[in-house]
């Protein structure tokens, strides 16, 4: 009579046990999540894609040239060579400046007086300063209509 009643008596069953696992289960899952970005040596995406959100990060749109000045000894200047191309409104000079690492005042300075040639031209422009494998100074003459829409530089830095 007494093995009936004990094996009969309801307490803690198979759902507290249940419940354990499954926090056992998440637990694990849980301090898994570093081990894995470490073993991966990178970030997952979900953390990835919450930092673009709270940097605000802005790509510009290039669209394709119709137009490309590399600036060469004895070749013709900014100036010139936009002479020498169609006017169109809807049209914006981008300058482009890749730089080795050490060499952004040398890249900047480059990039900065170009843009100013082109704006003495009226046309409109753009400046995108990149670190690159060799530097390089170029600018595209495209149908970038970006230009009005982009944020302020002082959006960008924060």
């Amino acid at each position: 009579m007494i093995r009936e009643a004990e094996f009969n008596r309801s307490g803690p069953g198979w759902q507290l046990i249940l419940a354990d696992l499954a926090l056992i289960l998440f637990l694990l899952t849980l301090s898994a999540l570093p081990a894995a970005e470490a073993e991966a040596e990178r970030r997952l995406a979900d953390r990835d894609a919450r930092e673009k959100d709270l940097r605000h990060l802005y790509k510009p749109e290039i669209a394709a040239a119709q137009a490309l000045f590399r600036p060469v000894a004895g070749g013709p200047s900014l100036t010139e060579w936009l002479a020498a191309q169609p006017r169109d409104p809807r049209a914006t000079l981008t300058v482009f400046a890749r730089y080795l690492p050490g060499d952004e005042a040398a890249a900047w300075d480059a990039a900065s007086a170009l843009a100013e040639d082109a704006q003495a031209s009226g046309v409109a422009v753009r400046t995108i300063i990149t670190s690159g494998t060799r530097g390089e100074l170029y600018a595209s003459l495209a149908y970038d209509e970006i230009v009005a829409q982009a944020p302020d530089a002082g959006e960008l830095s924060s």
